[in-house]
């Protein structure tokens, strides 16, 4: 193939809105045109009938490091190794980027991952990375053996009160951190904490925030309720996780804030769907008594989202559940209550706007060619979202039909 690609289809989303007839010609890595009628000699044509074009997808949460980390691979290696399935299935849907908001590794994989995918030495999205998730101790990531005491055998980026707080955003940036990602509140899957309680103070999660702009990094956070929400909304962060159990007003709270939510809508669902199934939760009968306790409200968190002015990125917490159906997040969105084309502006424009990456998530002159594309109109059946067979990424046919 030349250097030069012209791609064509019947439809395609610029990131945006719909239009039809594309003529997308890439050159060098960029788009350069997406009406080329006259491509130059040489131009490479893949001709993609019956498709729609989209931008390359992107997952702004995710988690590709196994979680516990895998025993037969115990070494960092290792579980570099053990990542690279996830890594595969992920681009194979279309998501040419993704943000890995944290590992449990005191050497986080992520970081290795990110430079090798970077140096070209392996393929995937190209990683965004909070390489841990900073926890306030007894809260969702602390990963500790019940007995420990601070600085003896504790497991997990754990840090309490203003100095520790502030030390620990600066170790993550010395780890070239992406992102800065904290925990406000419980949650279901560790056994420590409460999901409907916050476990960052209010001048704990400022200082955090702080450090972080002063180092020039934006700060995620982990947020199921109500208060440890409105604690994160106050100090700054640019994107609240998961809010399953936030009231309207507080959803509301951050569309008036110009906080990112990334719901997490299918993680929610894959757990709810499961409950009766004891084999599942054999080894985390905790985390079903969670998930059982707070199944009411959970289940309505599709609706409260959808309802809201929140402006939604897309985010399914991959790893979590396999990362191969990390795209059911589209009719998951769609079946709360969200139209087809608000499904696919979360995981285009809209994620691109909160990773603050102008030339991702779009269809237009200098963005960056990350391409792909789908057998059928996705604004007419969502689900054509799973069946990606086309993906370009940096101007480079990965997967073709």
């Amino acid at each position: 193939m030349s250097d030069i690609t012209l791609l064509t289809a019947p439809r395609w989303w610029n990131g945006h809105r719909a239009h039809a007839n594309a003529r997308v010609l890439v050159r060098d890595g960029k788009v350069v045109d997406t009406a080329c009628r006259h491509p130059p000699p040489g131009t490479t044509v893949v001709d993609l009938p019956r498709h729609t074009l989209l931008p390359g997808l992107i997952d702004c949460h995710v988690h590709v490091a196994p979680a516990p980390p895998s025993p037969e691979l115990p070494t960092t290696g290792g579980q570099v190794l053990a990542a690279l399935p996830a890594l595969r299935a992920l681009l194979a849907n279309g998501f040419t980027t993704a943000r890995d908001l944290g590992c449990a590794p005191q050497d986080p994989p992520t970081v290795h991952l990110r430079h090798a995918l970077e140096s070209g030495i392996i393929t995937g999205p190209r990683l965004l990375l909070a390489p841990h998730l900073i926890s306030a101790r007894a809260g969702h990531g602390d990963r500790s053996p019940f007995a420990a005491f601070p600085g003896e055998g504790e497991a997990g980026a754990v840090a309490d009160g203003r100095d520790e707080v502030a030390r620990r955003v600066r170790l993550e940036a010395r780890l070239r951190a992406d992102w800065i990602k904290c925990v406000a509140t419980g949650g279901v899957t560790s056994v420590n904490d409460d999901p409907g309680r916050p476990t960052y103070s209010q001048d704990e999660l400022d200082i955090l925030v702080r450090t972080a702009t002063d180092l020039g990094l934006p700060c995620a956070t982990h947020a199921f309720s109500d208060e440890g929400i409105k604690r994160a909304v106050r100090a700054g962060v640019r994107s609240v996780e998961h809010a399953c159990l936030a009231t309207p007003a507080v959803l509301d709270l951050l569309a008036d804030h110009a906080v990112f939510l990334v719901p997490t809508l299918y993680s929610v669902r894959y757990f709810l769907d499961r409950l009766d199934d004891d084999g599942f939760w054999a080894d985390r009968s905790d985390a079903r008594e969670k998930v059982a306790q707070h199944a009411d409200t959970l289940r309505g968190h599709g609706a409260r989202v959808a309802a809201s002015r929140a402006t939604v990125a897309y985010g399914t917490d991959a790893g979590m559940f396999p990362h191969a159906e990390n795209w059911r997040e589209f009719p998951a969105m769609t079946t709360a209550g969200l139209t087809p084309e608000d499904a696919l502006r979360t995981a285009t424009g809209t994620a691109a706007d909160l990773l603050q990456r102008p030339a991702l998530g779009a269809i237009r002159p200098g963005a960056q060619a990350d391409l792909v594309a789908v057998p059928g109109d996705p604004l007419r059946d969502i689900d054509v979202m799973g069946a990606v067979d086309f993906v370009m990424q940096r101007g480079v046919v990965r997967h073709s039909p």
